[in-house]
């Protein structure tokens, strides 16, 4: 785990729903620290930094491609 590092912060455990199957379905290896907890305790991301998603430095480059085209693609309804 000492190569991985951390490419994105979220807030709740809602917002990496998506992500996980995406990154699941290319073969990226990660994880989310601090996602126990913050499920636990919404209130606890404020004080442990949010969950934080880790990836291998080698795919650093890729996750980042993948959140910016969700951040494009998926729009939230109010």
């Amino acid at each position: 785990m000492k190569d991985f590092v951390t490419v994105a912060v979220f807030n709740l455990p809602t917002e990496i729903a998506v992500l996980k199957t995406i990154l699941e379905n290319e073969g990226i290896h990660y994880f989310f620290e601090n996602e126990t907890i913050v499920s636990i305790d919404p209130f606890a991301s404020i004080a442990y930094g949010g969950i934080k998603l880790k990836v291998h430095q080698n795919d650093v480059e890729e996750v980042r491609e993948i959140l910016d085209n969700l951040d494009s693609h998926l729009r939230i309804v109010e």
